[in-house]
């Protein structure tokens, strides 16, 4: 990771230690928009988050997609609910423009618009609350210039999705393949959460106390949590590897892994917490469902290997 980047991961680190707490996360899920808008103003005006991939003569800060990886993944620790996801999408739609709206992509950058990105109509991540609305069909690329937005029920509180319709549309141009971007970015988001779930379960097993001696002591659960480290880490690396490569082929991969790491991690974190970890006033449970809804945002782990079998099976 280059100095700037790392700059960039522990200034978002640090606004989220400051303002994203577990109670200011809850707080946030359950206002009207979804998220701490006060929080996105921050990460907009002292960290550029919703300008990063806009090019610096359209009045972004011209960074890479690992840039924005890299704050989402910061955001995924905590499981920040933010717009952010969606409006880089977004953004990254309307730059497949031969020639982008500039004005438009103004207000996404300074965070005074959300963007939203529909692969799914029926589940799109910023649905009910974004004013430009791009989608991905069929290999086209289309401005959404009027929709209505209703929300639906999901699984994990920390991410409002909206089922969203179309009502006035104007074409863009050919979709340069927004759905393996989506992936990148999601699988990021997943390995900050998956990291943080694991770095909660190891805390707790160190202080929770049975037959007299810490549980974290016990060589058991001692591999257990050596098996989830290694499987973070691994997926971590695949990540990142699709970030600075991001193809069809290793957009699945990221997804995949990450998908499967976070899943495991709060599976096991669910197990090793024991009651507690089922209670409202703890954050495990919120962990598992951002696992288990993740898992179906986009294409489903079982889609994601059908996927790749294709690519490196022969032909019968």
């Amino acid at each position: 990771m280059s100095k700037e980047r790392q700059l960039l991961r522990e200034t978002v680190a640090s606004l989220v230690t400051k303002h994203a707490d577990p109670a200011a996360v809850r707080a946030a899920m359950e206002s009207d928009r979804g998220y701490d808008e006060s929080l996105w103003q921050l990460l907009c005006e002292q960290v550029g988050a919703a300008a990063l991939v806009i090019p610096e003569e359209l009045g972004g800060a011209g960074g890479e997609l690992a840039d924005a990886a890299t704050v989402l993944q910061e955001l995924g620790r905590n499981l920040v609910p933010s717009p952010l996801l969606g409006t880089t999408l977004a953004e990254l739609a309307l730059l497949a423009a031969p020639e982008p709206d500039a004005e438009t992509l103004e207000g996404l950058a300074e965070g005074r618009s959300i963007g939203a990105l529909v692969l799914d109509a029926d589940y799109v991540v910023n649905g009910d609350c974004a004013d430009v609305v791009v989608a991905a069909t069929n290999g086209e690329l289309s401005r959404w210039t009027a929709f209505g937005a209703q929300p639906v029920a999901t699984m994990d509180p920390t991410r409002r999705l909206a089922r969203v319709k179309p009502e006035e549309t104007q074409a863009i141009g050919p979709d340069p393949g927004l759905a393996d971007t989506a992936a990148i970015l999601l699988a990021a988001e997943q390995i900050g959460a998956a990291e943080r779930c694991l770095e909660l379960t190891v805390e707790y097993t160190k202080s929770r106390v049975q037959f007299g001696r810490p549980i974290g002591s016990f060589q058991a659960l001692k591999h257990r949590m050596a098996d989830l480290y290694v499987s973070v880490a691994a997926a971590k690396a695949v990540v990142s590897d699709a970030c600075e490569d991001p193809n069809p082929t290793n957009a699945a991969t990221a997804r995949l892994a990450a998908t499967e790491a976070l899943s495991k991690v709060a599976a096991e974190g669910i197990q090793l917490h024991g009651g507690i970890a089922i209670t409202w006033e703890h954050d495990m449970h919120l962990y598992f469902k951002r696992a288990h809804g993740s898992a179906h945002l986009l294409d489903s782990p079982r889609e994601l290997l059908r996927r790749l079998e294709v690519e490196v099976l022969p032909a019968p």
